[in-house]
């Protein structure tokens, strides 16, 4: 491996000049790359070249280099298909022109329904005092049945699940109830939570549209951009869902090979890929990671590496980026001889990272603190290293 051409770009989540953590924090860390996204557009909008040359500007202005774009949402109409959709399309496309116009092709998105990503708590403390997001199913199920009360949400979950649920939130207090929504529906930092009410009735939407139908509107949209994409050199790579597995009675399309097999096939082109995502897979309890890379890896255009730890329930914490389940030595092995083939380095990020030092005592997007993203990347660094021995 030491004939290596070049190591894996290394990239960190930048939210813009609104982020606590500033650029020259990010060059301090190490990386070399931004992933950032026009957060203040809202979705659906074109996002103006005036813009993206802005925020590339501020970031190249610090020494940077704006590699990946995440994300450009995509808007609810689209992923429902309702009857403006077509209205969305063409805003998604002037946004992908845009964009290229700009020299950015490298694109994340989602097609997870209406919430981005789900824990139920941002501050799980770990013994050594550090902080991190953490996903409990009983606590999903107060939420799911008592909170949103959603119409036979109890048939969604095990019995021992169900009287874990009931029994907790008899003793929680009014204050503990609020803090359990609000965590659930944080969605994606930087944007207002949702509402109860619009829940109910996203709900409502995708259950007439079901898994099969949501998977048909993901290879529509594909398609209603793939001449933009392929004219421009655009790479699309959708992020898996987070987590892995129907929650809320909503469908999931991008959970396990099988799924990521089933995207590549239907619009099978080369715009079409994958952000591996080693949390959002590793919180899946029968996903093997090294099995599903192998699957995809031609058309792994990003990567965001970071780690779970599950228990038997398939409770699930964001542990340290070489701590929990996910054996991260055989996945940057099989990433690095990937990387080896490219003629561009694939460009990955530490994702997430545990609240800790200083950053204890500051306010920080969930799972976007410096410090903790700092020692994941340098961890991840000094482990790709280790497997190539391109020093």
């Amino acid at each position: 491996m030491s004939n290596q051409k070049h190591k894996l770009l290394q990239t960190w989540r930048w939210y813009g000049p609104n982020d606590p953590v500033s650029l020259q924090d990010v060059r301090q860390a190490g990386a070399s790359g931004i992933v950032s996204a026009l957060h203040h557009i809202p979705h659906g909008d074109v996002w103006p070249l005036e813009d993206i040359k802005e925020r590339k500007a501020i970031i190249e202005a610090a020494g940077l280099t704006w590699s990946v774009v995440e994300s450009v949402p995509v808007h609810e109409a689209i992923k429902t298909r309702r009857a403006d959709a077509g209205k969305y399309i063409e805003n998604y496309n002037q946004s992908l022109r845009n964009l290229a116009a700009c020299g950015l092709k490298t694109i994340c998105y989602n097609f997870m329904p209406v919430l981005d990503w789900t824990r139920t708590q941002l501050d799980l403390e770990m013994p050594n005092g550090a902080k991190a997001l953490y996903f409990n199913w009983t606590d999903l199920a107060i939420f799911d049945i008592y909170i949103l009360e959603r119409e036979d949400a109890a048939a969604d979950f095990p019995a021992g699940i169900l009287e874990k649920a009931k029994a907790k939130f008899a003793a929680m207090s009014q204050e503990e109830i609020d803090f359990l929504r609000i965590n659930v529906l944080m969605g994606i930092p930087n944007e207002k939570e949702i509402e109860l009410e619009t829940l109910r009735a996203s709900i409502n939407e995708y259950k007439a549209i079901g898994h099969d139908g949501l998977r048909d509107n993901l290879a529509w949209f594909l398609s209603s951009i793939a001449e933009t994409c392929t004219e421009l050199g655009i790479k699309m790579t959708i992020h898996p869902d987070d987590p892995p597995y129907p929650i809320l009675g909503l469908p999931r399309i991008a959970s396990t090979k099988e799924d990521f097999l089933d995207i590549l096939k239907r619009v099978d082109q080369p715009f079409n890929g994958i952000c591996y995502c080693t949390g959002s897979l590793g919180a899946g309890t029968k996903n093997n990671l090294v099995e599903i890379f192998e699957a995809v890896k031609e058309r792994v255009y990003f990567l965001h590496l970071r780690n779970v730890t599950k228990d038997e329930e398939g409770n699930f914490y964001e542990a340290d980026h070489l701590g929990g389940d996910v054996n991260m030595y055989e996945v940057m092995k099989v990433v690095a001889a990937e990387n080896a083939k490219r003629s561009e380095p694939i460009p990955f990020r530490p994702d997430h990272g545990h609240q800790m030092l200083d950053d204890l005592n500051k306010v920080t997007n969930p799972g976007y603190s410096a410090i903790g993203r700092l020692r994941g990347l340098a961890e991840l660094r000094g482990l790709e290293l280790g497997v190539t021995g391109n020093y």
